[in-house]
């Protein structure tokens, strides 16, 4: 099966730099909507034969424009929600936006046993993201996946077979930035592309916005 992992639209939490992970988190901005818009009119080409969501808030929004054009029900899976920033919930620091990172990233390399301040473990995401995973690829053809950032990222670096231990913390993922795999949960997953920017173009970047679970860990060192 073709997998699309669509990173939900901008939050204000994004525009501030927040690590605001808990249910239901927070709607869209101006930005983040048109960026949803933009979606159905970007994957016109795309067969999508299933669409699903987290449980999060901005997920659903930003799905709603291409389950309307599609006439899909975009279906809620509970897995498939944001790592939990723990007790660093609610910071917009650097140095936190730094640690919730390093730990994350740590996962996405193989060490699961790192825990995040406050919360779980690598184990512990992986279990949930793997089991929704394995309900997205009961649909034979291509589904499309609103999840967030750091999620999005920890788990295409530790499932997809075809990219180093480093790639998730070297390679930025903005808002509605999409990542294609293909594969199944038993013979494994090969990274197809990687759109790092929206998917309806550069012109819906949120340039000013100080999102740290879409950052790379050298931007947020420096």
């Amino acid at each position: 099966m073709r997998l699309l992992l669509i990173r939900h639209g901008q939050t204000p939490a994004n525009v501030l730099g927040q690590l605001d992970t808990a249910a239901p988190g927070p709607g869209l901005t101006e930005l983040g909507a048109r960026q949803a818009a933009a979606i159905p009119h970007a994957l016109r080409d795309e067969p999508i034969d299933a669409i699903f969501t987290s449980t999060l808030f901005r997920t659903q929004l930003t799905a709603d424009p291409l389950a309307t054009d599609r006439e899909l029900e975009a279906r809620v899976l509970q897995g498939l929600h944001e790592i939990e920033a723990g007790s660093l919930e609610g910071r917009n620091d650097r140095a936190s936006a730094r640690v919730y990172l390093e730990t994350a990233f740590a996962w996405g390399s193989g060490d699961l046993d790192v825990r995040m301040p406050g919360g779980s473990d690598g184990h512990a995401f992986f279990e949930r993201f793997d089991t929704d995973i394995e309900k997205v690829a009961e649909v034979a053809g291509t589904a499309a996946v609103f999840s967030h950032g750091a999620a999005i990222r920890v788990w295409t670096a530790g499932r997809a077979r075809n990219v180093p231990p480093v790639f998730a913390g070297t390679n930025e993922l903005d808002n509605t930035g999409v990542v294609e795999l293909t594969g199944t949960p038993g013979e494994g997953w090969t990274l197809l592309s990687w759109a790092g920017i929206p998917v309806g173009g550069a012109d819906l970047v949120g340039a000013s916005a100080e999102d740290p679970t879409g950052e790379s860990l050298e931007d947020l060192r420096n």
